[in-house]
């Protein structure tokens, strides 16, 4: 995985599902990566975190890499 910036402004992307056909899309935008992938692993439930997309700098992660990012010893936020 390439330098990650926590201080950049980040765009977060989940799936919520209604029923078994209707699937919505829930967008959050974020000061930091940081914020947001702190956001994502302690707030999102366990299946919107593995479908959601965190794009940070025209990158972007998903679920696993979100994860990785949040236990990565540069993560800056306590947790």
């Amino acid at each position: 995985m390439t330098k990650f910036d926590y201080s950049a402004p980040a765009e977060l992307f989940s799936c919520t599902s209604r029923g078994s056909r209707r699937t919505s899309v829930r967008y959050r935008r974020f000061a930091t990566g940081a914020e947001a992938i702190r956001y994502a692993v302690e707030v999102l439930p366990a299946a919107q975190l593995a479908g959601a997309i965190l794009e940070v700098d025209e990158e972007r992660f998903d679920g696993r890499q979100i994860q990785e990012l949040y236990h990565h010893h540069e993560y800056p936020l306590s947790r």
